[in-house]
């Protein structure tokens, strides 16, 4: 803790080694909060890490895969040793599934020829790493005078957007993987929410929008810098913000 300055916020981001993640690790820095970036290579998370406190920011890397308890454990324990308390954690470590390819070419995803073990992985990673991880830090974030959880979604995690055959998802393909597990994530942040409510711990989902990054193929047509935005929007909430709600940039997303 002697690294500790005084009413400095501290945040912990997962998959922060790119993309949406990492835009976020810059934005918070900027704002003056230390980062933790969570990464499951460390040479990757050293690396930007080092190119946040290069532009001036607080910065520490952390090995963090949210599938595995004993790194997410170790992540917990690191944040402790260092700063004793967490104000801030952003779950946005996520697969697709389908790897690096554009949604309207993730033939992979469609229900009736879905591979089960790809679903399992999408899950494991999307939803089931997101509560780890945020049981993992609650110690943690409960020492913060206000405590903010954000859960980076997608607005394929909305079934009344998805079900619209006149929607913007009319001509996509079916997904039985990532969009579910999406709409898993959100209807765990309410759950949440609920939970933690009583103790002034915000807890919210997030669609950052079509954001040009490798799960995509760079396919999306908003920056890194603009996806990030509406996370860190809610990552700064003051105490009278929403809590067990869906926004994007826009508003609030339809459940």
């Amino acid at each position: 803790m002697s690294e500790r300055t005084a009413h400095q916020k501290v945040a912990l981001i997962t998959g922060a080694n790119k993309g949406i993640g990492r835009g976020v690790a810059e934005q918070l820095a900027a704002l003056g909060m230390a980062v933790m970036i969570g990464a499951r290579d460390v040479r990757r998370g050293e690396e930007s890490a080092a190119a946040v406190r290069a532009a001036g920011g607080d910065a520490h890397a952390v090995i963090l895969d949210v599938t595995d308890q004993v790194t997410v454990q170790e992540a917990a324990k690191q944040v402790e040793e260092r700063f004793g308390y967490l104000d801030v954690l952003i779950n946005n470590a996520g697969i697709t599934g389908s790897g690096r390819v554009s949604p309207d070419e993730a033939h992979d995803q469609v229900p009736s020829s879905v591979d089960l073990d790809m679903v399992r992985a999408v899950f494991e990673t999307n939803v089931f790493g997101v509560i780890a991880v945020t049981n993992a830090m609650l110690p943690l974030l409960r020492r913060s005078p206000a405590p903010r959880v954000v859960n980076v979604s997608s607005h394929a995690a909305s079934l009344s957007l998805a079900s619209n055959p006149d929607g913007p998802f009319a001509a996509l393909l079916p997904s039985a993987a990532y969009s579910p597990s999406k709409s898993a994530l959100t209807a765990l942040t309410v759950q949440y929410a609920n939970e933690l409510r009583k103790d002034g711990i915000l807890v919210n989902a997030v669609a950052p929008g079509f954001v040009a990054t490798d799960s995509n193929n760079h396919t999306g047509f908003l920056t890194v810098a603009q996806g990030a935005a509406v996370v860190v929007r809610l990552a700064t909430l003051g105490a009278d913000g929403p809590t067990a709600g869906f926004f994007s940039e826009e508003g609030s997303v339809p459940w």
